[in-house]
């Protein structure tokens, strides 16, 4: 398999350090728009010559598809923020190649109703052009990080091993991770972050479809595995929502996520600023007004998460939460994987959420490589059997759970 990586921040360059392990692979291309955050990302891993850096702009179809047919690639493996899903979607279906992302084109909010009905929602662009991958015989494979990917792979193991009928499915994310020095400082990147919590979260009911909420909505306290704890979860916008119920039956399906409150009224207060939208506003600059994201000004102040590993501290768990009856009698499970930030430092150089995200990109390829995840379209990580997967993630040293609820 030979795979062009765009994106080589910190899930891109974590990436790159998971797969210099594995022999699964004959190149990967690692292409940035900064091209020496993508040399660097080569440059860590010594003299593996399945690595090469290249310089490409996300954005650029064209330049995209071009690279992907000078190196010969199979797959491209998108390690980008969800603006640049689509144009690298459709890079990939010019070039023939197969596609592996880990977050889905991005939702609108209904005009009139955004707190009740879905408007556009995470993954449609997508899927409406399912049909036509379909029919190439080509693979694409989406939402195949942690959460949206991992989530939903422990969701087809629970269908498939765990239950007779499901009730609920319920993606719960949680962490007890500090960071030393900095009052906020988002372990993940802030422009996604802003994108999830603050659009309207969607809730799957069977007979009712999907339909949204409140930001934040919902409160509940969930008790987090290995010392991690209780900790206040919300509704949150999530692509497992969107994807679960195309593959697998269960009568609710939800995501929230573990956010505390601080993180809550801080991300409130952006929003009562204006300083989350992505829209440009005119301000003041030395050689006469620029046009700036007010969203992309609130990342620039923040610190790189990639950066922020040797100050962090704790353990961050995804995982999916499902209730419903096995043999006739109630069963509730919840099945996660937990990484401590100071092994993944230890061991990988990279902190935790990172690695966490970028792990299973590349056990999803090695499986895609061997046979094992075949098919044609757009396709969840529902869609292919979870033992597989969840064996491989043993295999790399990072062992999954299950506690019975």
């Amino acid at each position: 398999m030979r795979v062009l990586l765009v994106g080589a921040g910190g899930v891109g360059t974590a990436i790159t350090r998971i797969a210099a392990r594995r022999p699964f692979f004959e190149a990967m291309v690692v292409a940035d728009y900064d091209r020496g955050r993508a040399e660097s990302a080569v440059a860590a891993l010594g003299d593996d010559r399945r690595f090469v850096a290249e310089r490409v702009d996300a954005g650029d179809e064209a330049a995209v598809a071009a690279l992907l047919a000078r190196h010969r690639c199979d797959m491209l493996l998108n390690a980008t923020d969800p603006r640049f899903v689509m144009p690298l979607f459709r890079a990939a279906r010019a070039a023939g190649t197969g596609y592996l992302d880990m977050a889905m084109s991005l939702s609108r909010p209904h005009p009139e109703q955004p707190y009740e009905e879905c408007g556009v929602k995470l993954g449609d662009e997508q899927f409406a052009l399912a049909e036509e991958w379909e029919k190439a015989g080509a693979l694409a494979l989406v939402g195949m990080g942690v959460e949206p990917g991992l989530s939903d792979v422990f969701a087809r193991y629970a269908a498939d091993e765990l239950f007779d009928e499901i009730e609920e499915i319920g993606v719960r994310d949680g962490a007890d991770l500090t960071v030393e020095g900095h009052d906020f400082a988002p372990s993940f990147s802030i422009w996604t972050t802003i994108e999830e919590c603050l659009n309207p979260p969607v809730v799957y009911e069977a007979g009712r479809g999907w339909f949204t909420t409140e930001p934040f909505s919902e409160p509940e306290v969930f008790d987090f595995p290995e010392g991690i704890g209780e900790i206040e979860c919300v509704n949150v916008e999530h692509e497992e929502v969107l994807l679960v119920p195309r593959w697998i039956d269960a009568r609710r399906v939800t995501f929230k996520y573990g956010l505390g409150r601080e993180f809550i009224d801080t991300l409130k207060t952006l929003h009562r600023l204006g300083l989350d939208r992505t829209a440009p506003v005119t301000v003041p600059g030395p050689d006469g007004p620029v046009a700036v994201s007010p969203r992309d000004v609130v990342a620039a102040c923040l610190p790189d998460p990639a950066t922020l590993g040797e100050r962090m501290h704790g353990k961050t768990c995804a995982g999916t939460w499902v209730r419903g009856t096995r043999g006739g009698a109630p069963r509730e499970v919840y099945l996660y994987h937990v990484v401590d930030n100071q092994w993944s430092m230890a061991e990988y150089g990279c902190q935790a959420v990172v690695w966490q995200t970028a792990v299973n990109p590349v056990v999803a390829l090695e499986l895609v490589a061997a046979g094992v995840w075949t098919g044609a379209g757009v396709l969840g990580p529902e869609a292919f059997p979870a033992r597989p997967f969840l064996d491989l993630l043993t295999e790399y040293g990072s062992p999954w759970g299950m506690r019975e609820q």
